[in-house]
């Protein structure tokens, strides 16, 4: 088994003690599962669990209000190639016939 390098600073030299991973370099120390649970934490996830990916076309399952806009984006609005970003409070940047750009939360949408 390969050992990972390390997430700090990058070095090579990783080496295990116990449970925990260490890296002379920079002395960071972390475990194997906190890395499996950081990355599983990143993926963007819609409304049924599927993951998402850019690029996806996805279907927005309800009706939602936009912020200076005459009306609603409406349920079964379609949307192709999506980019995820991870600005704090919205998952999905997107263009959307009709609207424009518009970043979306991944709750909001399913994966078609």
């Amino acid at each position: 088994m390969s050992l990972p390098n390390c997430p700090k600073c990058g070095g090579e030299y990783v080496y295990e003690d116990g449970a925990m991973l260490i890296c002379p370099e920079c002395a960071h120390e972390w475990s194997q599962a906190q890395m499996e649970a950081e990355a599983e934490a990143a993926l963007v996830r819609d409304a049924n669990g599927n993951v998402l990916q850019d690029g996806d076309s996805v279907t927005i399952i309800k009706d939602l209000k936009v912020k200076g806009a005459s009306s609603a984006l409406k349920q079964g609005t379609k949307v192709k190639n999506i980019r995820l970003i991870d600005d704090g409070i919205h998952n999905i940047d997107c263009n959307i016939p009709g609207f424009g750009a518009m970043s979306l939360k991944s709750e909001f949408v399913k994966k078609i």
